[in-house]
């Protein structure tokens, strides 16, 4: 795996909570670990912006009950088409974010699936981890399905690559601003908590003592090279969140790829960006 840039540094922590580990390091790891673990699986449920209005008051919604991790997540059945195209928004994201990709499917024909993660948006519960993404994922297909497609920003990117890892049935698909390794993921979360490089490890360790799982095995990489449909990587060189060598290391592991890189439209900017949609819009028709 090649060396990965270190990505922008994200300074939308609050000072209380910064402050909160420095002094809580200093005390005891055991307890830097516990809390930091529980922060990682917490998202934060942001007010619906006015240009999702639309999209979430002409969607008929449903709350739709995971068995494999008993938890209810709300569904949004958007549009009349026929063929149905999946989207999966990313951390402290909603079923609506990818509004403006969902308009343009609508106006070819198409009609979406999207939800809010559990944790997330309408969703329950307060916690939440990629697996249960996943979860979420094959058993909207078994419900919904069969989906022609599937489009997904950041987390929910990589929650799709994996998706199709464990069989979701799709014809092509979409990532934007995808992130790749879990364990740098880690890194990056705990730099941008101002704690210990060697505190990532032990909140690996942390999670996949409690859950039985090996965190890695879920990066995108990884999933990348089980992956043998056409798919789009799309990823913003000013990405602050995440880095675009991210991407460059997926589309490396994929079989049938195409990578657009495009500049000055961040991490969120990029899902509405009218060439970016275009972009899709054109892999998904030829």
């Amino acid at each position: 795996m090649p060396k990965r840039k270190k990505p922008i540094t994200s300074n939308s922590i609050p000072k209380t909570i910064l402050f909160f580990f420095s002094v809580l390091q200093k005390i005891s790891t055991v307890l830097t670990v516990k809390f930091a673990s529980l922060l990682f699986k917490s998202p934060i449920k942001y007010k619906i912006p006015k240009r999702e209005y639309l999209m979430d008051q002409k969607s008929k919604q449903q709350l739709v009950y995971i068995p494999k991790i008993k938890k209810q997540i709300m569904t949004y059945e958007y549009g009349e088409g026929s063929k149905k195209i999946l989207l999966v928004h990313g951390w402290s994201g909603r079923g609506t974010q990818l509004v403006k990709i969902a308009d343009k499917l609508l106006e070819l024909g198409y009609s979406t699936i999207s939800f809010d993660a559990p944790a997330h948006g309408k969703s329950t519960g307060s916690s939440t981890l990629m697996p249960e993404f996943i979860e979420s994922i094959l058993e909207l297909e078994k419900i919904y399905g069969p989906f022609e497609y599937a489009i997904g920003h950041s987390l929910g990117s990589m929650s799709i690559l994996n998706a199709i890892k464990e069989g979701l049935p799709i014809k092509k698909a979409v990532i934007i601003g995808s992130g790749d390794s879990v364990n740098d993921i880690l890194l990056d979360f705990v730099s941008n908590l101002k704690l210990k490089s060697n505190i990532a490890s032990k909140i690996r360790a942390h999670f996949e003592k409690k859950y039985q799982i090996n965190m890695e095995s879920y990066s995108a990489y990884i999933a990348a090279k089980s992956c043998n449909i056409p798919i789009l990587v799309i990823h913003d060189k000013n990405d602050e969140d995440v880095p675009y060598t991210a991407s460059e290391n997926i589309h490396k592991n994929l079989k049938n790829s195409t990578l657009l890189l495009t500049e000055k439209l961040g991490h969120r900017k990029i899902l509405g960006n009218e060439k970016v949609i275009e972009a899709i819009s054109h892999f998904l028709e030829y």
